[in-house]
């Protein structure tokens, strides 16, 4: 396993700091670019050097396991002609001439363990704020340095020869037992570590924090993420929608008419008063039949990563009307003179017999459509005055003589 390789194509120790090695890769790339008269292939290792070494995650890697620590990201692939499948061939070849042989040529590469996730139950008033909490992990880690499986000789599986007929044999490969398929054995110990998972504010429901490599520790593979997945509580009275806020408020036809004010106690702490404009007048419902709403800008959830831009706070109304009975006679003629729109007089006359005075009833919208009604011959019109054989008023049926 060579971890000095693209240092030395840099021409940098292997401490270098990050401002040297761009230093030296600026000088090699100018010296051997190919418009310049240079070596394509010198530049294209310098490149690859570059962008490997450049990337802390990645340099940090190859520092531990070489280049196969970094092939499989793609890594190296500004200069040897993309990243993606190939690319620890890609990389090998380019650096030592023959793909996985030579120096670069290692039993095994490193593998990467699973992630572990953790749900992170967070209130709304964290996420708005921000906040960092300790928790703590309990995770496996390797004691000494471990030894390869002597009975699979560090490949995890085993073959194994059956004889199914005369003078046929199967030959059968299955996971090591010794080594529980991973090739070494090691001692193992459990370890405690308190980690301070940082929520920031305006983070969103399924976000994932991300530690990395601080899973369980497995022989000859890096070790996995610890991932924590914030899931977002439910609020008694905000309902959150992306970057915005929503309440739910209910007014009197008095407030709706004459105007309202009350207090909202806000996430952070502080206390809106909500007012309404003067003369304003709020609806029972928006256009089209809509929930009537209003928004105050600014006043939603902070935007991630963004330290004052914030979403908007909606304020969806539901106008209570009196319920019957509730006004007495005075006030009732008090809000026909004060109110616009009053109801227009009839002339008609209620003691004309052909006017017949009617009054409603509650009814069910949904209901419209379903009554009953008569049916194509007209019979259902007499139910009530039918008797038993389906004759009008219960007498002897009627029958038209033809002549």
């Amino acid at each position: 396993m060579d971890t000095t390789k693209l240092y030395e194509t840099l021409g940098v120790e292997k401490d270098a700091s990050a401002a040297v090695i761009k230093k030296a890769y600026r000088k090699l790339a100018i010296q051997h670019h190919p418009d310049k008269g240079g070596d394509e292939h010198k530049f294209k290792e310098v490149s690859a050097a570059y962008e490997i070494l450049s990337d802390a995650d990645k340099r940090a890697k190859y520092d531990k396991f070489g280049l196969e620590g970094v092939a499989d990201e793609g890594g190296g692939g500004g200069g040897g002609g993309g990243g993606g499948g190939g690319g620890a061939e890609d990389l090998f070849s380019m650096f030592f001439g023959g793909g996985r042989g030579g120096r670069g040529r290692r039993e095994s590469g490193p593998r990467k363990g699973e992630d572990v996730q953790h749900p992170l139950k967070v209130s709304l008033e964290d996420l708005y704020n921000g906040k960092t909490v300790k928790l703590a992990v309990h995770r496996q880690v390797i004691v000494g340095k471990p030894s390869q499986c002597k009975e699979c000789d560090g490949q995890g599986v085993v073959m194994e020869l059956r004889q199914i007929a005369l003078g046929m044999v199967q030959q059968i490969q299955r996971r090591c037992s010794s080594c529980g398929g991973q090739g070494y054995a090691c001692q193992t110990k459990k370890e405690r570590k308190v980690l301070e998972v940082n929520i920031e504010k305006g983070m969103k429901n399924s976000q994932k924090i991300t530690f990395h490599g601080l899973a369980d520790e497995k022989p000859n593979m890096e070790p996995g993420n610890i991932v924590f997945v914030v899931q977002e509580k439910e609020h008694a009275t905000f309902k959150r929608k992306g970057g915005d806020l929503l309440i739910t408020k209910t007014i009197s036809l008095n407030e709706a008419l004459t105007g309202f004010q009350w207090v909202v106690n806000h996430l952070d702490g502080r206390q809106l008063l909500i007012k309404s404009n003067p003369g304003e007048v709020i609806k029972a419902e928006g256009p089209n039949g809509t929930p009537f709403v209003k928004c105050i800008p600014d006043e939603g959830m902070p935007t991630h990563g963004s330290q004052f831009q914030k979403g908007k706070l909606y304020v969806l109304f539901n106008v209570e009307f009196p319920s019957d009975n509730e006004l007495s006679a005075s006030a009732m003629d008090t809000l026909r003179k004060v109110l616009p729109n009053p109801s227009p007089p009839v002339d008609v006359d209620e003691d004309d017999e052909n006017v017949e005075v009617v009054h409603l009833d509650h009814a069910d919208v949904k209901a419209f459509g379903k009554g009953k009604h008569a049916g194509m011959n007209g019979s259902a019109a007499y139910d009530e005055d039918s008797d038993g054989d389906g004759h009008p008023g219960g007498g002897q049926g009627v029958q038209c003589q033809q002549s």
